[in-house]
């Protein structure tokens, strides 16, 4: 499994529902990534989006209400069921998508991170763990971003987890 992010140098990732910095090379990127797999999220990150459900992608809700989602997901009420529904698919076409809790609580399943870092401090309401300060997870690659049009720099960061918890198991 991975996980995709889009942070500031604080590791802050939203404020009040939305993104933090809007970057359109990043949302291309996050397309091209996760086309076609498997993404989980939280219930407030699916209602963030305004198309609701991602095209292309199977969408898989951590929630433990299901009322008043939308057609099209597949609703886990814990972490055992949200790993159970994905125990059968290819690890490196699952995709870890937000909100905060969704990344806290399955982060040790993921095998990589990739992490777009946007040079600008941005006030955070939630945030993505700080992987450099976390045992077993490394760098295992540094990507030349660019500049947002709103003039933010940015990079793509690959950190690798040494040993990740497998998805054996749980299905």
């Amino acid at each position: 499994m991975n996980a995709i992010v889009s942070v500031t140098p604080s590791w802050g990732i939203g404020r009040d529902g939305a993104l933090l910095v809007r970057n359109r090379a990043d949302m291309r990127r996050f397309v091209e990534l996760t086309m076609g797999g498997t993404v989980i999220m939280g219930r407030k990150t699916l209602q963030s989006f305004p198309g609701g459900p991602l095209r292309g992608r199977r969408n898989v809700v951590l929630t433990r209400g299901t009322g008043g989602l939308p057609e099209g997901v597949e609703v886990a009420s814990g972490i055992e069921e949200a790993l159970g529904l994905v125990a059968d698919t290819t690890p490196d076409e699952v995709w870890l998508i937000g909100g905060q809790s969704v990344y806290q609580e399955l982060l040790p399943w993921c095998e990589r991170a990739y992490v777009t870092m946007n040079y600008v401090e941005a006030e955070a309401d939630a945030w993505f763990p700080r992987l450099d300060d976390l045992p077993g997870w490394r760098i295992e690659s540094r990507e030349e971003g660019g500049v947002t049009a709103g003039g933010v720099p940015f990079e793509y960061l690959t950190y690798r987890q040494l040993e990740p918890r497998g998805l054996e198991g749980h299905d």
